[in-house]
């Protein structure tokens, strides 16, 4: 078995080549997370910033802005459009950055609306359109995504949450990818108290 640091690097290397797609100030992406979402930005200046070891279906469509105005006589966007109308202000519009946790996924053809922010650990399902935030570990679907359950029990959902283990050190990570590809709540969280709560800063 190859050692904990070559085996994770040789991972971080291949899935760093396939996020090199993200080339823009406006898109933040962590280590180890996968997939190529179509990312539609209008010049609003919002962020995205999706955390480690997240998982994209194929087919996700996140928008950082974009929303047409249905609060206007028109939902048509002159300004944009015409140049001797860009002095106005406020079309199209952003609802503010996109956060997406650790630990994320994003089921198949998943659409991401401006100003979501999607807690770790949650799952979005395939097709569904998210529009307001998704709690930690929380499963969404539907269009617009509705809180179908979490996928564990709050006071689970909190050590896990404390473990973080996505902020684990190699060693650590590489060790308990057995545990974290399994059921077992309990081991997890007892080699989080064993072999890594006693050396967190």
């Amino acid at each position: 078995m190859p050692e904990s640091s070559e085996a994770l690097d040789a991972l971080r290397r291949r899935i760093a080549q396939e996020q090199k797609l993200y080339a823009s100030p406006l898109i933040q992406v962590g280590d180890f997370t996968y997939g190529q979402p179509k990312v539609f930005s209008w010049g609003e200046g919002t962020v995205l910033k999706i955390g480690k070891f997240c998982s994209i279906a194929k087919g996700v469509t996140i928008f950082l802005g974009g929303e047409h105005r249905p609060d206007w006589v028109t939902t048509y966007p002159f300004n944009a459009l015409m140049s001797e109308f860009a002095y106005l202000k406020g079309h199209p519009k952003s609802k503010g950055d996109v956060a997406i946790g650790n630990d994320v996924w994003l089921g198949s053809c998943a659409t991401i609306l401006s100003g979501v922010s999607i807690g770790d650990g949650a799952v979005v399902g395939a097709n569904a359109t998210v529009t307001k935030d998704v709690p930690p570990y929380a499963v969404a679907a539907g269009n617009p995504a509705k809180w179908i359950r979490y996928r564990f029990a709050p006071n689970i959902i909190e050590k896990l949450l404390t473990a973080a283990w996505w902020n684990w050190d190699d060693a650590n990570l590489f060790h308990a990818i057995p545990l974290l590809q399994s059921g077992d709540l309990e081991a997890l969280l007892h080699y989080y108290a064993e072999k890594v709560a006693p050396h967190k800063n």
